[in-house]
């Protein structure tokens, strides 16, 4: 067969636009081992005065992750937030109906905002508009973010927190399109309530930024019609649209499970376009953005979830092992996240500990990291700056009822550091050609390049084997820049620029 080749180009004046911090967010839930052995476990070696295990604290300041969604996910539609505040030895233990599991209450709001400050993160507090509403909501609000002097702020601060927490992002439920969720509604239904808890939280506190619920996958069958009608309702009160994905590979076909990023990057341009519709119905100036809130690989763990017995406290539940090919797709879908900077703001890989997640924890030992923690870990790092415009030459693939690129690949500016970053994934089982041609920038000297590649598609990490590789033949030639991609790997290249 002959050597596969593909091209990047890219010119630093078409720029997609300034990549959102926040794009490399996560999220965390009351499900399974998420909160309870995982970020919080007070009788854990590394515990520290407040519970929380100092090793988790420092797997996700690796991460750099600047946003993390909380406290659910299906948790929140059932929840009272006021059980997990004040002294924990009267906080009541309930059921948690979204997961049949007990919930004690040991970790709640205070738990929580402080936790985000360990891992230098923001919260994104969600609010339950599944069993409650606009007062739970706007009381939240009042007892996070008003100063003093009124009955919900006076309680925050009698339970230790003199200041506001001034949390900015909220997010207005939890897929309530679904029928799976306690509390779900139709599109009429949810959206005359968030637009009613939108304009209490706001008169509360107007510099929070709300997100509204939007579809829960693409293959709901309320798709689009969902989005259209709960825009009609909150168009003028909400920040962000939310959307959320997951991808399995039930099939066992590599090539297709690879080639759901193409899906992915088709579920966001759909939403974009109702969004956009809905702008123009209403004759707005306001553009809506997106929050993909929940998105990664979930499917490995389903026989075991339904093999657990009910009523537990924190069961292993969603625990996901993940494999080097889906590694392989959470790179494909971060690049796709990149290529929609202009209207993706805010994304949650969900979610970060032991559920579904890059971390994994042992309750009496030590944490591990996943293969998706990889990738996930140098895009959080290095896909900062300004996101531009990809144009790639390269073969594709058909699979289901996409034409798939054997590359998926990007290109970065960032003007603190003066570097570019080059992500590409080589899907193909073929070693490839790969050149970079960049026009109005002065290419300088390389600065790292590395390759996570080798493994078998379905070695999974317990071992800690897997690690980031050195990518050894890289040549940066004026503004061209020339490798080798190894079969099935993960790439990233940095190259210095020069000074106008």
């Amino acid at each position: 067969m002959a050597v596969i080749k593909s091209k990047l180009f890219v010119d630093r004046t078409n720029e997609i636009a300034k990549i959102d911090p926040r794009m490399w967010g996560s999220f965390t839930e009351h499900l399974g081992r998420s909160i309870y052995e995982g970020i919080y476990q007070p009788d854990h070696p590394t515990a520290d005065k407040d519970g929380f295990r100092q090793d988790v604290i420092n797997a996700v300041n690796q991460l750099n992750v600047p946003l993390i969604r909380y406290p659910g996910g299906n948790f929140v539609s059932a929840y009272n937030w006021e059980d997990g505040i004040g002294p924990k030895d009267q906080r009541p233990t309930r059921l948690d109906l979204a997961w049949s599991t007990i919930e004690p209450n040991q970790f709640g709001v205070h738990e929580f905002v402080k936790w985000c400050q360990n891992v230098n993160a923001e919260p994104d507090m969600a609010v339950n508009l599944g069993t409650r509403g606009i007062d739970a909501a706007r009381n939240l609000v009042e007892y996070c973010n008003f100063p003093k002097g009124t009955y919900w702020s006076d309680l925050r601060r009698k339970n230790g927190a003199e200041e506001p927490f001034n949390i900015k992002v909220w997010s207005l439920g939890n897929e309530m399109d679904g029928d799976w969720q306690i509390g779900h509604k139709t599109a009429s239904e949810y959206g005359r309530l968030a637009h009613e808890t939108a304009k209490a939280m706001k008169i509360v506190d107007p510099s929070i930024e709300l997100v509204a619920s939007g579809s829960s996958l693409r293959t709901m069958p309320t798709f689009g019609s969902w989005e259209e009608t709960i825009l009609d309702h909150v168009y003028d009160d909400v920040d962000y649209l939310s959307l959320h994905q997951y991808y399995g590979n039930e099939a066992n076909d590599l090539q297709g499970f690879l080639g759901k990023s193409v899906d992915f990057d088709g579920f966001i341009n759909d939403v974009v376009a109702v969004c956009d519709a809905v702008k123009a119905r209403k004759h707005s100036k306001k553009t809506i953005n997106l929050s993909m809130d929940e998105w990664n690989v979930w499917y490995h763990s389903h026989a075991q979830d339904d093999a657990q017995a009910k009523w537990q406290h924190a069961p292993h539940l969603l625990e996901d092992h993940y494999n080097f090919e889906d590694a392989l797709l959470v790179g494909s879908l971060a690049i796709t996240l990149m290529k929609h900077a202009d209207r993706v703001k805010i994304g949650c890989l969900a979610q970060l500990v032991n559920v579904i997640a890059p971390i994994m924890t042992e309750t009496d030992g030590g944490v591990w990291f996943q293969s998706i923690f990889y990738p996930f870990m140098q895009v959080s790092q290095f896909g900062q700056g300004i996101a531009l415009t990809p144009r790639q030459e390269v073969d594709t693939y058909h699979s289901a009822d996409y034409d798939v690129p054997y590359t998926d690949s990007m290109m970065v500016y960032n003007p603190d550091t003066q570097e570019v970053v080059v992500f590409v994934e080589n899907k193909a089982s073929e070693a490839m050609d790969y050149e970079v041609h960049v026009d109005n920038m002065q290419l300088g000297q390389l600065v790292e390049a590395t390759q996570f590649c080798g493994y078998d598609i379905k070695q999974t990490n317990e071992n800690q084997e897997m690690k980031i590789q050195p990518l050894t033949n890289v040549k940066v030639d004026g503004n061209l820049v020339q490798s080798k991609l190894q079969p099935l790997s993960w790439n990233m290249i940095r190259v210095s620029v020069k000074n106008d």
